[in-house]
Order: C-alpha cells, then sequence, then structure tokens
C-alpha cells in the first residue's frame, strides 16, 4: 500500500476538525499576535487552539489566561519541563480532531493557511504539509537578521528559508499533520531540544510517508532580537544537528558540513598566522570579504549592509562551533 492509501481516509470530509499545537514559553511580546491569527481564519471547519504553557519569566501565562476568556476555543495546559517537544506532545495528547497544526508563539499565519494546508493534504496524501519561515523583523538589527535568514549565503538553500518549487522535501517549517501519522511515529522525539522538527520529519518518511513543502504556506516568523540571543540559538541549532546525524546515520549533506568546516578553516588559518606570519591571513580576510560583499546585495537599506557581516558570521561561526562541541552523550 503507498501512503496515500493508508493516510487518505482521515481526509475524506472536505472539511476536517483541527488541532492547532503551540508549546509556549516566554512569548508574552508575540503570543497575542499569534493567536490573533490563528483566530481569523477563514477555515470552515472548526478549529481548537492548544497552549501548552511552560514555566515562562515573563507575562505569558497571564496573557495566555486572558485570551482563552476571550475566545473558548482556546485550552490551556501545563508543561511543566518548558520543553517545546514535551509540550507538543501534550498538546497532541490532548487533542480532540485528527489533524494538526503546528504553530509557534511567535509566529503569524495569514487568513488562508489552514485552509490551504487542508487542502495540500488532500490534494498531495502527505502526511505532513508545510512552507516558507518569511522572517520579519521591527527593529534595525532584527529586520537585518531576518534579511540574513532569508538569504542563501545567511542559510543556504533550504526551502523553507529561501522559498522554491512545491514538492516532496526532506522538511518543513512547523507544517499540518495526519494526527494517525504523528502518533505511528510516535510523536516529537523529547530527547531534542532543537531539531525536533526535522528529525520527526526524518521518522515520518522513513514510514513511507510524504513531507510536502508548498510556498503558499508562509509563515511570519520574529527572529531574535539581540546578537547574543542569536549566537545561543545558532550555536543549539548545531548541536542538535549533530546529535540528529548520530542518531540517524546517513542524513547529513555538504550544506550541514559548511559552517563547521568553515570554523575549522578559519580556526588553522589564525594559528598558522600566529605562527608563520600574515600571509596565512588569507582565508580569513578572503571570508569576510564575501561576507562583505553579499551584505551589499542582502541587506535592504544602509544600515543593515553594514550590519550584516556582523550577524552573518554570528550564524555561521556558532553554529559550526555548536555542530563541532556536540557532545556524544547528548540523546541516548
Amino acid at each position: 500500500m503507498t501512503s496515500q492509501s493508508i493516510h487518505k481516509p482521515q481526509l475524506n470530509d472536505a472539511h476536517p476538525g483541527v488541532s492547532v499545537v503551540i508549546a509556549v514559553l516566554n512569548e508574552e511580546a508575540n503570543l497575542a499576535a499569534t493567536i490573533r491569527s490563528i483566530s481569523q481564519q477563514d477555515y470552515k471547519g472548526e478549529v481548537e487552539i492548544i497552549l501548552a504553557l511552560g514555566p515562562s519569566t515573563d507575562k505569558t501565562n497571564q496573557v495566555a489566561t486572558a485570551l482563552a476568556k476571550i475566545d473558548l476555543r482556546i485550552k490551556l495546559i501545563d508543561n511543566p519541563s518548558g520543553k517545546t517537544p514535551v509540550g507538543l506532545n501534550l498538546a497532541i495528547a490532548n487533542s480532540k480532531f485528527d489533524l494538526i497544526c503546528r504553530m509557534d508563539g511567535h509566529a503569524e499565519i495569514s487568513n488562508t493557511y489552514i485552509s490551504d494546508a487542508v487542502r495540500i493534504l488532500h490534494e498531495t496524501g502527505a502526511v505532513n504539509v508545510g512552507g516558507v519561515m518569511n522572517a520579519q523583523g521591527s527593529s534595525i538589527l532584527q529586520s537585518t537578521i531576518a534579511s540574513a535568514l532569508k538569504s542563501r549565503l545567511g542559510v543556504g538553500s533550504a526551502r523553507f528559508h529561501v522559498g522554491g518549487f512545491a514538492g516532496p522535501s526532506d522538511t518543513v517549517y512547523l507544517g499540518t499533520f495526519q494526527k494517525s501519522a504523528l502518533v505511528k511515529a510516535g510523536g516529537f522525539d523529547e530527547n531534542f531540544s532543537r531539531a525536533q522538527d526535522w528529525e520527526l520529519n526524518y521518522r515520518l518518511r522513513k514510514n513511507g510517508g510524504i513531507v510536502w513543502f508548498d510556498p503558499k504556506l508562509s509563515v511570519t516568523y520574529r527572529p531574535r532580537t539581540t546578537l547574543p540571543d542569536l549566537a545561543r540559538q545558532y550555536f543549539q541549532y548545531g548541536k542538535w544537528r549533530r546529535t540528529v546525524s548520530r542518531k540517524h546515520k546517513g542524513t547529513i549533506n555538504m550544506r550541514y558540513l559548511m559552517a563547521p568546516i568553515l570554523v575549522l578553516v578559519l580556526a588553522i588559518s589564525l594559528l598558522l598566522t600566529f605562527l608563520f606570519g600574515s600571509t596565512f591571513l588569507i582565508p580569513i580576510v578572503g571570508y569576510f570579504l564575501i561576507l562583505v560583499i553579499g551584505s551589499l546585495f542582502i541587506g535592504p537599506k544602509l544600515l543593515s549592509k553594514l550590519l550584516l557581516p556582523l550577524v552573518l558570521a554570528t550564524m555561521h561561526l556558532s553554529w559550526g562551533i555548536g555542530f563541532l562541541t556536540a557532545p556524544k552523550r547528548l540523546v541516548k
């Protein structure tokens, strides 16, 4: 049997109910906008919104409680661990519908997002459909980071970052899932603090399911607002992507190896410069020249063009160092 014949029966109803699940932690500034975008959907079927609330240190939980009083479709559950995959699994376990739409507490969707996702599930027989992480910022630095996140120089050729053709994909941003496929795959692996989406999509594909990318499914994403936060985020990305590659042999490719190779080349260049002279600075100078020249094309404004080399270097080097230093025993 094909994956379509296995999972297609879940979509017999033209407008099946959809459970939107969100693991929420420290999203005081963004959560209301996220919920507003979900509540304004044009979808004709039933929608419930399940918020798995972690131990936030800001007023996120108060905001969530106030929103739940206004919109009775919102269900609040506790996620004492604060971990994203744990919260998502708890939300899925408390969901009542056969389709699961994963959202983040700092993301916003167009009013056709859910109806588009359900239609694409119908048309493709996929077990998960998702689209583009459309990074948008409000401050100069956040907007600059957003530009880096949508550029090939910043993140390579991943379609969920830079866009591309609709079709099967290794992974997608967030996603709308057939619940039966999620349950069969075992849900999100709670050992993974990061890269849990990629790791889950790998298991969905290994089970014979189709993960489908469609650029119509664009999600507004709010990036980090400071360079230290960006560095920590990308260090974690690199560390956990290395962990995925150890757990699932053969899943690494050159796109993921570019940043750690860059870190090694720059480190060797710096060491040789210290030992033998400035001739060996050529790789370092060449790298930063590439960043500066690339930023002239990527940056939308003058200040962004000036900030982009620093932002890009932060992303590349943090990811590479995280990848190289990831402990072998991070996941059992």
